[in-house]
């Protein structure tokens, strides 16, 4: 379970008031040099949207002081006090120390003063035989000790510091105070008999309907003996045959799990590996190796998997779920890593359970309480008093049941004694380190050695939230959502943290926001770039300004790199993010500059290895590096996700996935050479088609290289009709184009990118006869500099495969000028400038392309995305699946055309996305962080619904037969 800081409802405090560290500034907390300084420490705490209302209860950290005085330290004792919890937590029963710990800290001089409470675990008269005074204020207290959070009417505002439990770790950064244990114990209770109660609604009586409930019994131990009872009568009796073998499955590796794990001893249990789930099981203890692989079908390796999480996914769902009984969850999950099981995994795995038996996989325990977290489903968290329901995600289809769900958020409360006292001895040793430190602070007498004083303090500075009433410097952006619902004004003193918050419980706010949290301007978008793709962006960017008035667009266009000199760090350092159409290799550039000064970065590109190996460097810095977020990558993958999800949710596992995106002409404007024209860079498309291609088609994987590449082409792609259409296998491909003609500049050598192919032109009419001369051995040709038109036909002769394609290619050449023509003139108006100096063959191919080939103001241009997936029932699990006539197709196509007034269809395509990823990023809704591409469902259904709302959604059918094969 965790328990979240300053999350109201789910927070842990030590607080100690301005008496207690009188002095108020950075000197009163130690001698230490360490300590003095502010330490480089993140706030581990994420605030859910849905909570920030009830953030009302914090609004006091800002206020000034209320006229408490300031109370001077008794000559001869400290006061410690010990808070009645908030009554509306009615079950909230634990204590932050026990009467033993009261006991020995009285008898060293220290004057205890509790608030009376006959909900407490220990009583008023345990306390006062321990020497601890009845009172009902603790104004007087130096120090205030509670364990949940502190009601509004009752926080004390005269400059408080507090202590967040949660945040007290060891050199390693380790918990040494928690509850984990005990959740992990009352979780199995609370599970088993949750699972109980759902068995009997099928008419099934488990003889875990006699598992008292876990607050009833006063102890560990007693909890442990009444599971003992039940496990008695199950190895005399056995479970009910009707519902087949009872199959607990454990997650997790921390203290949660092993409390679990030992109050399951108490059962006669038998462990098993996941691989003999399929037999009559009982018990499996699932660690990520078992259930986490790469999307390749890699094996789980835990360094790739943290240093790459999503090159990972769960097949939880698959491999365990579907036959188990009970899940008991104490796996814990960040943002960015792959889910446990996922909404649509959640759909497959009922599907798959129903198909085994009306038994399997219809209960969860989920202790670590994370709502919306590993298991997706899981929406909220439930009490005491109704400690379960039934989730069932909107998607699912009607004929689809839910799962029952306990997620009881103060599990530890149900073994209130235990709890406590296990906790007290574990806060003991940092409460004497801090009363030693203050006894010495004012002269008063110590008489007892308590070992590493300095660390403790350390550990206790690193988990400080607040000093005199402020919150501290890195957690100074939890005031972004105290002021977006108006409990705070802030003054103007205050300014943006210089930490962020830990990338391993991130923030809805980013470090960007909190750059601008106490300004009234809006932020500003920053974007690299120009050209045709950012003309969307910026206007997206802008109607949405105009409309909410929340966005400042600033735009920094570079034609080229030597014509515009930009100081990147200082426009990035004063942008709340950045959106980078510059070319890819610039991207690791721009990035870096972001994450110096924590401003997440969105692109359209590609995730290369320069960007890849900033990922760490991005976690630490909570930056968002999100990548491919544009056409192909971008909607391609974004909408393949949807398809998938809706697969899933209607029973459906997929067998066969392909693929095809690209830009052309429209069909009317498509009679040129190569069949193509460009609404984008040509080089980009060149460049593509310089790079290995690795694919899976009929279960066998396919490797190209790129030399190879243009002439392994499919030479039908049937998409639609009406459509000609050819396709590469390519992973940076940005369409399918007519490879007939490229494939013969790859032979002529017109894609050399070397600097030794490097060429001269006096006119373009020369390019392919000299980039031809350099391919071949003929030394006349060579020495030639100006090739004749009969000479050129020889030489393609030696390098094309037949006369026809000769001919072809001659055709599409002399249209494009780059030969000497029947009737071309050596100065043609029409063609663009030369480039000075020796030029590789591609940049001077993808220049004359460019100019020979762009649109025209009258013309359009077409963008296809198209998916064809393959799918089977669910309920069949063998792989490669049997021929069966339950096999479908099912297509889901994009086509999006140009229009005169918003843009070429590629622009759009590309543009959009990208903007909409900025403006969801500034909102806060997009929480993974490092350097990503936007393949979690979090990300990839806020995009796809803002895209399909201007037009570029998905239209999916269901196909009657499979594609022909292409060769």
């Amino acid at each position: 379970m965790r328990d979240i800081s300053l999350q109201v409802g789910a927070v842990d405090f030590l607080i100690i008031f301005s008496a207690a560290l009188r002095g108020s500034t950075e000197e009163s907390w130690s001698r230490d040099e360490a300590i003095i300084k502010p330490l480089s420490v993140s706030f581990s705490a994420y605030i859910p949207s849905e909570e920030r209302l009830n953030m009302r209860r914090l609004s006091t950290l800002s206020r000034p002081p209320c006229g408490f005085a300031r109370r001077e330290l008794s000559s001869t004792s400290l006061s410690v006090g010990l808070r009645r919890e908030d009554p509306a937590r009615l079950w909230e029963r634990r204590a932050p120390l026990t009467p033993a710990a009261v006991y020995s800290l009285v008898r060293n001089g220290v004057q205890i003063i509790v608030q009376g409470c006959e909900r407490r675990v220990f009583s008023d008269k345990e306390y006062a035989s321990a020497g601890a005074k009845i009172g009902s204020s603790l104004e007087s207290c130096s120090i205030i000790l509670g364990i949940k959070e502190v009601p509004l009417n009752e926080l004390l505002t005269s400059q408080p510091h507090l202590i967040d439990y949660e945040q007290i770790t060891d050199k390693n950064a380790k918990r040494t105070v928690a509850f984990g244990f005990f959740a992990g114990s009352a979780g199995v209770i609370e599970g088993l008999l949750a699972s109980a109660l759902d068995l009997l609604s099928l008419g099934i009586a488990s003889p875990f309907l006699h598992l008292p409930r876990a607050y009833t019994n006063r102890t560990l131990q007693s909890m442990k003996g009444s599971l003992r009872l039940v496990g008695d009568h199950v190895a005399s009796h056995g479970t009910p045959s009707s519902a087949g073998p009872f199959v607990i499955a454990v997650t997790g590796n921390g203290n949660v799990v092993k409390g679990a794990l030992d109050m399951l001893q108490n059962l006669p249990i038998r462990f098993v590996t996941p691989e003999q789930l399929p037999r009559l099981v009982y018990v499996v203890h699932a660690l990520p190796s078992s259930y986490i692989f790469r999307h390749d079908g890699a094996r789980y390796s835990r360094s790739a998997y943290y240093a790459r999480p999503s090159d990972y996914e769960s097949r939880f769902h698959e491999i365990i779920a579907p036959y188990i009984s009970v899940l008991i969850n104490g796996a814990g999950w960040q943002p960015g890593f792959p889910r446990l099981m996922s909404n649509e995994q959640l759909a497959l795995a009922l599907h798959r359970a129903a198909a085994l038996g009306k038994a399997r996989f219809r209960s969860v325990s989920d202790i670590s309480c994370d709502v919306n977290g590993g298991l997706e489903f899981v929406s909220k968290a439930t009490t005491i008093d109704d400690p379960f329901y039934i989730a069932r995600p909107s998607t699912f289809p009607p004929n689809l049941r839910g799962v029952q769900v306990m997620a009881i958020d103060i599990l530890p409360s149900e073994v209130p004694f235990d709890a406590s006292e296990y906790f007290s001895q574990a806060l003991l040793p940092y409460l004497r380190a801090l009363l030693r430190y203050e006894r010495e602070r004012h002269g008063l007498p110590t008489t007892e050695d308590l070992g590493d004083v300095a660390e403790r303090l350390s550990a206790l500075k690193r988990a400080t939230i607040a000093e005199n009433g402020e919150l501290t410097e890195s957690h100074r952006w939890l005031y972004e959502p105290l002021r977006d619902v108006g409990l705070v004004t802030l003054p103007p003193s205050h300014s943006a943290p210089s930490v962020p918050p830990s990338p391993s419980s991130p923030s809805s706010y980013s470090p960007s926001s909190v750059a601008r949290s106490h300004t009234n301007a809006p932020p500003k978008v920053l974007l690299f770039g120009s050209g045709m793709v950012a003309k969307p962006f910026c206007q997206t960017i802008l109607d949405h300004g105009r409309k909410n008035g929340d966005v400042q667009l600033v735009c920094e266009g570079i034609q080229r790199a030597s014509a515009v000199e930009v100081d990147i760090a200082d426009k990035v350092k004063n942008a709340d993010i950045v959106a980078s159409l510059l070319p890819a290799p610039l991207h690791p550039i721009i990035a870096e500059h972001c994450i110096t000064h924590g401003k997440h970065l969105v692109t359209a590109s590609y995730i290369s290895s320069a960007m890849q190996d900033l990922n760490r460097r991005a976690l630490e810095a909570d930056v968002l590096l999100l990548n491919e977020i544009g056409l192909d990558p971008g909607l391609d993958h974004l909408s393949a996700m949807e398809l998938k999800s809706s697969m899933a949710n209607q029973g459906k596992r997929i067998v066969s996935f392909t693929s095809w995106c690209g830009g052309l002409p429209a069909p009317e404007f498509s009679n040129v050479p190569l069949g193509m024209k460009f609404s984008w860079s040509p080089r980009a498309l060149l460049s593509a088609a310089l790079n290995d291609a690795r694919f899976k088609m009929a279960n066998k994987i396919y490797s190209i290289r790129g030399q190879d590449l243009l002439s392994s082409f499919f030479p039908d792609v049937p998409l639609a009709k009406g459509f000609a259409l050819e396709g590469l296998a390519n992973r940076d491909t940005s369409g399918p184009l007519n490879t007939l003609e490229t494939t013969r500049c790859r032979r002529i050598g017109l894609l050399n990118v070397r600097d030794d192919s490097k060429v001269a032109l006096d006119n373009w009419s020369e390019l392919c006869g000299k980039v031809l001369a350099a391919t071949t051995s003929n030394g006349a040709m060579a020495s030639s500099s100006v090739l004749s038109l009969a000479s050129l036909k020889s030489a393609l002769v030696d390098v094309l495969p037949s006369p026809a394609r000769t001919e072809s290619a001659i055709e599409a050449l002399e249209a494009l000028s780059i030969i000497p023509g029947k009737t071309a003139r050596i100065s043609d108006t029409s063609l663009p400038p030369i480039p000075k100096g020796r030029q590789t063959p591609l940049d001077l191919l993808a220049a004359i392309l460019s100019h020979k080939l762009r649109y025209q103001p009258h013309e359009r241009d077409l963008v296809i995305l198209s998916h064809e997936i393959v799918t089977v029932p669910s309920s069949i699990s063998e792989v490669p699946p049997p021929d069966s006539l339950h096999r479908e197709v099912h297509q889901s196509t994009l086509v999006v055309y140009g229009d005169a007034h918003l843009g070429s269809a590629m622009s759009r395509t590309v543009g959009l996305p990208l903007a909409f990823a900025a403006l969801r990023i500034l909102k806060g809704e997009v929480h993974v962080r490092g350097v990503r591409a936007p393949v979690d469902s979090e990300t990839a259904g806020i995009i796809m619904r803002e895209t399909s709302s201007r037009g570029s959604g998905m239209a999916e059918g269901l196909a009657k037969a499979l594609s022909a094969p292409a060769r």
